[in-house]
């Protein structure tokens, strides 16, 4: 059985999608693109690059995914854009290609929601269940971790990092990295508190939630430097397991924040 293509596609011979796939009208797959089972492709998008693609996905209409990344060093090298399963992506998004001076893939998770108008950059990293509103715009390099949520118009520089289960207002300027767990906002973007509503759904106990709050006053409600609040925090790691579990992702975010922290 051949995937189910509109009459007007153009779907290069060499592409490999699933018998399963729909491609809507006036849409061009190119030749080293990849698509699983039970992906749909609206009308009037372009799939091209060296592309993979996993099952379920849903592509609305005038997308334009596995382009050639935006780097002036870029020299047409097979760079590539993986993407998981189950992401749904609205009208008009870009996603490009990476590029060598990186690992060379572009790569986004699963169960992603990706609404109207936003550019995910070369190089960047989309985690599970990340929420990326209207006109979201990344530089190059962005990590953006699991269950993040980035409000509609925000931008994150490039080589930025959001971490997982953050939850970052609209129209915020993201010049430095967003820790895991914190919410932020503003012009530039600043921390505001905790995710906690967003927790209490993902199922964390009162006892993390808790130990999360503590750790968000150590690093920014008590005049400390950044690493004395790291020593803070691997201190308070000793008092009870459920607390060291809980912050060990923000510690780990921390040692590796390249681009230093979000501060008041």
């Amino acid at each position: 059985m051949d995937a189910l293509i509109h009459s007007t596609a153009l779907v290069d011979p060499l592409a490999e999608l699933h018998p399963t796939v729909t491609v809507g009208a006036f849409s061009i797959i190119g030749p080293n693109v990849k698509i699983g089972a039970h992906t749909e492709v609206g009308s009037h998008c372009v799939i091209d690059g060296v592309t993979t693609i996993g099952e379920h996905n849903r592509f609305y209409r005038f997308c334009s995914i596995g382009g050639m990344p935006q780097d002036k060093k870029y020299a047409g090298e097979p760079t590539e854009l993986v993407m998981g399963d189950r992401n749904m992506v609205r009208e008009y998004v870009t996603i490009n290609t990476g590029t060598t001076q990186d690992g060379g893939v572009t790569r986004l998770g699963s169960d992603i929601w990706i609404m109207a108008y936003v550019h995910i950059a070369h190089d960047c990293q989309i985690g599970d269940q990340v929420i990326l509103a209207n006109g979201v715009q990344m530089g190059g390099h962005v990590h953006i971790g699991d269950w993040a949520i980035v409000g509609g118009l925000a931008a994150v520089h490039q080589f930025g990092r959001v971490g997982a289960h953050s939850m970052t207002g609209g129209q915020s300027a993201v010049h430095k990295d967003v820790p895991p767990y914190v919410m932020s906002a503003g012009n530039p973007c600043v921390p505001v508190g905790i995710n906690v509503e967003g927790l209490k759904r993902r199922g964390f106990t009162p006892e993390a939630i808790s130990a999360l709050r503590d750790a968000y006053k150590i690093i920014y409600r008590r005049g400390l430097t950044l690493e004395d609040a790291k020593l803070e925090l691997h201190a308070r790691q000793q008092t009870d397991p459920e607390v060291a579990q809980a912050i060990q992702p923000m510690i780990d975010f921390l040692a590796t924040s390249a681009r230093g922290i979000i501060r008041p």
